[in-house]
């Protein structure tokens, strides 16, 4: 591999600025987003009571089939949207930008009738033989209606680097779907004393009632905005002639990959789902109850925590697309290359102390989120899947590079050789590691796409390795540092305060405020923070007093 000097000069000044500002926005939503996720889970297991873990299982079974239809019925279309609608503005064709939002319209609202459809009317087929799944699916099917055309308009907005309007109304999203949750769970469960399977119903039913608030959010800046679209319209080209049917070929092309590469970690929760029980049935004489507990621990519990971090990849993934597509709609290599290299580093500079950071506090924080059911078991899969999780996030940064830069079909094969991969080592490692196999073979799978990905990247455009090894060095030299803080701060806390619910949440905050203040305060007093992230963080060091 031909790795290039230490120049990111290549990449404009205002791409880098835009792109810090792009993710800040969706990072900033996906967060929030993600926290209000896992947030909602200590009230929730709660009222659960000892149904709790039986009752995360079918959400989190529910919601792996769901999202895999939701991915279906998106088809890619959003980021495809993004994507085109940021190489027709690159040609100061606007105009050609509103036709090929309304003509995504069309697919988006189809495909969502049609695929919500048939996962209700065809939910007996992807039970697995659980019957509780039916009802979960049919609410969940609900929300297939609307998601579609709340996504591409999301990705809309993007393709204008307008990233507000999306984390904005994730955000809402999120929030009205927790309220709908915990307001049905109390009810079913407490004041009604109903049937568990029923309030993992409504709390599934959920996700429509946060789709549609998220929409309606959308609505109201679009109709803010749309003189601000009409000028742009008014002032481009608008010599571009561009066929409806060559716009629906477009989307279609564009969006089948992003259907492969976008549902790549739920295909692996759905290979986990469906061969889990089988094979530790052959392993040893399980109940299917113990191991529903043991699927709720490593895919439900562990992944809804370690998703907070991921989703700091996924909104830097997101930004990059349309980025990537506008330098190369011009053809500018170098520049290319630049942005390839500052999408790494701004994925290290977030993922890696992070991830280290959720490890090294796993134990306290299970315990606050789920209290003491599987109490060691739980803590040693959320530390291993913490680890994880850079492999997770660093897949779906460079699947979004790979997109970006309109190597789709490469990038569908590379994610085809982890999947067989996966499948290979996945009956081996689940019989002998048990809870901790799917994870293994998610990690060995996903590891061999992101070098496959990462090793064209750099045959085609070329990544400037030298700069991302000096750097990461004092990345990673702070993240250790991080970590240890935070793992003295939970030794000792834990001996003198005790495992209790509160007294673990104390302990996880102090680590995390103490250890995350070490990484802020040595990136910001080095200066590496200005090089990942541009000079905006001069800014930050004066308020915050740093020399």
């Amino acid at each position: 591999m031909s790795a290039k000097s230490d120049n990111t000069g290549s990449q404009p000044v205002d791409a880098q600025e835009q792109m810090v500002a792009g993710s800040a926005w969706m990072t900033a939503g996906s967060i929030f987003s993600r926290i209000l996720g896992a947030v909602y889970i200590i009230p929730w297991s709660i009222w659960f009571g000892s149904f709790f873990l039986q009752g995360n299982a079918l959400y989190g079974k529910g919601y792996n089939i769901y999202s895999f239809f939701l991915i279906a019925a998106i088809a890619g279309v959003p980021s495809a949207i993004a994507k085109q609608v940021a190489h027709y503005n690159a040609l100061n064709e606007y105009g050609v930008s509103v036709r090929l939002y309304k003509r995504g319209l069309v697919i988006a609202i189809a495909t969502g009738v049609i695929i919500a459809a048939l996962m209700y009317f065809g939910a007996n087929l992807f039970t697995g033989g659980d019957r509780n799944l039916v009802p979960v699916l049919h609410s969940l099917a609900w929300a297939i209606l609307i998601i579609p055309t709340m996504s591409l308009t999301r990705g809309y907005f993007q393709g204008f680097q307008q990233m507000a309007p999306s984390a904005i109304s994730q955000f809402v999203e999120q929030l009205a779907r927790v309220a709908y949750m915990l307001l049905t769970a109390f009810v079913i469960m407490r004041v009604m004393k109903g049937n568990w399977v029923t309030a993992v119903a409504q709390s599934t039913l959920a996700a429509a009632v946060g789709a549609l608030c998220g929409l309606l959010i959308l609505g109201v800046y679009y109709w803010r905005r749309r003189g601000y679209f009409r000028s742009l319209v008014r002032d481009s080209n608008n010599e571009l002639v561009v066929p409806a049917n060559q716009l629906y070929r477009e989307i279609v092309q564009q969006a089948v990959p992003f259907i492969v590469l976008g549902a790549g970690i739920t295909i692996f929760q759905l290979i986990d789902q469906y061969t889990f029980a089988p094979i530790m049935h052959a392993a040893g004489n399980y109940s299917d109850a113990y191991l529903n507990d043991l699927f709720a621990l490593f895919g439900v519990n562990a992944n809804k925590i370690i998703m907070i971090t991921i989703s700091l990849a996924s909104a830097l993934a997101i930004t990059v697309v349309p980025l990537l597509s506008e330098a190369y709609t011009r053809g500018n290599k170098r520049e290319i290359s630049g942005q390839l290299t500052n999408a790494f580093l701004m994925f290290e500079f977030i993922m890696i102390p992070s991830a280290l950071g959720m490890s090294a506090v796993a134990r306290p924080l299970n315990i606050v989120f789920y209290g003491h059911a599987q109490e060691a078991l739980g803590a040693s899969i959320l530390e291993f899947s913490s680890y994880l999780s850079i492999i997770l996030g660093l897949y779906t940064v460079v699947a979004a590079l790979m997109q970006g830069i309109s190597q789709n079909k490469r990038a569908v094969k590379y994610f085809l050789v982890g999947t067989v991969v996966k499948f290979v080592v996945q009956w081996p490692l689940v019989y002998v590691f048990g809870a901790f196999g799917p994870l293994i073979a998610t990690g060995a799978g996903l590891s061999v796409t992101c070098f496959l990905i990462i090793h064209s990247l750099n045959t085609q455009f070329g990544i400037y390795y030298v700069t991302i090894a000096k750097r990461t060095n004092g990345i990673l030299m702070a993240s250790l540092v991080t970590f240890a803080i935070a793992w003295v701060v939970v030794r000792l806390g834990t001996s003198l305060l005790g495992t209790g619910r509160f007294t673990s949440f104390v302990i996880t905050a102090i680590a995390a405020v103490l250890g995350g203040g070490f990484y802020v305060y040595t990136m910001l007093h080095s200066r590496l923070a200005d090089e990942v992230m541009g000079p905006r963080m001069a800014g930050l060091r004066r308020r915050l007093h740093i020399r």
